[in-house]
């Protein structure tokens, strides 16, 4: 039987250096600390290859080369990991309320982050006004331009275009983030927009630690809206029309709540932290939508510390995002589902009602290899998200430099 590469007769030199250089790179970043002679090893290269294109990236300063000590016998070998405080990659993340900046090295440490409120009435001078920030806050501590910037946003994105196509909570629609970006930082190559929960999907891919080995999973992102990353095969599912994931507008409950997407019963006006939030109020004898100042954080923090009224919220929004999860499961059977947001962090009180429902209305009592789990990205996943975006394309670039 022939194999799946037979057909492949020839291949331009300079792609193929490019291919290969990826290869490594996204070797060493896998397996770091890693030797040359193991990179031939699993890479199936020639150890001239290896050498060569190790060569090209020490000098690149993208990656760094020492000597492992305490070997009992022989020679000590060399061993390659990525250069940290070297490269660094801007992230920008846009939600409704509050928009976050960030300085991110390539191993995605985060090294700076500033939290602004997001000014949407004049989409131009707002982006244009968090790119000035963002290089001001590199070069107050590096004197080397960013590698590449990333934007990801609460709503529909065309990726390919760098354009909002549409987000409701910002108001923005057939918006170029990209001529925007590309006018205000033009000694910036990689400039990158994507929507928010695909973007964090992709953290998830690129970043994540948890440890397990899975190229198809959804990862399912809980805050003012419901959004969802799918992942099939390492990519990211984008859909004909950009908005494959839009989960929260799934309608859960004929005839329910009305959302602003113009629906009712959509899952988000059910189990987003707004619904959540709304059931805390309500349970204290507060008219739900309102004005009363309390954000997700804050219940969440209330329910760490035994408040009874902000526990059952969140159990009662727990229900129905095992209800929505449920659905998901029946029509996309993925290995894992992981979710953010800041629910998250009273996953103990959570996850219980969470897998009560999924397995009375997902699982049908047969069992099945779908693994719930919360995010294991220690900050923001959309803001690393956004770095990720940068990240991904200097660790594949396959692009021919003439």
């Amino acid at each position: 039987m022939k194999k799946r590469y037979d057909q492949i007769t020839s291949i331009n030199p300079k792609v193929g250096r490019n291919i290969n250089r990826a290869i490594i790179l996204n070797a060493v970043r896998e397996k770091q600390p890693i030797s040359r002679t193991r990179i031939s090893e699993i890479t199936g290269l020639n150890k001239s290859t290896v050498s060569n294109i190790v060569s090209s990236l020490l000098d690149e300063d993208l990656v760094k080369e020492e000597i492992v000590k305490n070997q009992v016998v022989g020679r000590n070998p060399l061993d390659l990991s990525i250069k940290r405080e070297k490269n660094f990659v801007g992230a920008i993340y846009i939600d409704s309320v509050h928009t976050t900046l960030a300085i991110v090295d390539i191993d995605g440490t985060l090294i700076n982050k500033v939290m602004i409120e997001t000014r949407p009435r004049d989409p131009k001078a707002f982006i244009s006004f968090c790119l000035d920030s963002l290089k001001k806050m590199h070069l107050k501590f590096h004197s080397r331009s960013l590698r590449g910037i990333g934007i990801s946003v609460a709503g529909i994105v065309d990726s390919v275009r760098s354009r909002v196509v549409y987000s409701s909570n910002l108001g923005w629609q057939d918006l170029d983030i990209g001529s925007i970006a590309q006018e205000n930082s033009p000694e910036i190559e990689l400039i990158t927009v994507e929507n928010d929960a695909k973007a964090s999907a992709l953290a998830e891919l690129v970043l994540g630690k948890h440890g397990i080995a899975s190229s198809n999973f959804i990862f399912l992102s809980i805050g003012t809206g419901i959004g969802a990353g799918i992942v099939v095969d390492n990519h990211i599912l984008s859909g004909s029309s950009h908005a494959a994931g839009e989960y929260g507008h799934m309608t859960l409950i004929e005839g329910g709540e009305p959302c602003s997407c113009g629906n009712r019963g959509c899952w988000e006006m059910y189990a987003s932290d707004r619904a959540t939030i709304n059931y805390y109020l309500g349970r204290n004898g507060v008219k739900e939508n309102h004005s009363e100042k309390i954000g997700a954080e804050e219940l969440v923090a209330l329910a760490l510390q035994g408040n009874a009224n902000a526990i059952e919220a969140l159990r009662k929004s727990a229900e129905y995002i095992g209800l929505g999860i449920a659905n998901i499961i029946r029509t996309i059977d993925p290995q894992n589902i992981i979710i953010g947001g800041s629910v998250v962090k009273v996953w103990k009180t959570i996850y219980p009602v969470i897998m009560d429902t999924v397995y009375k209305r997902g699982f049908f009592g047969k069992q099945r290899n779908t693994f719930i789990l919360p995010t294991s990205l220690t900050d923001n996943p959309p803001l690393l998200g956004a770095a990720a975006l940068s990240i991904r394309k200097i660790f594949t670039d396959f692009r021919i430099v003439i």
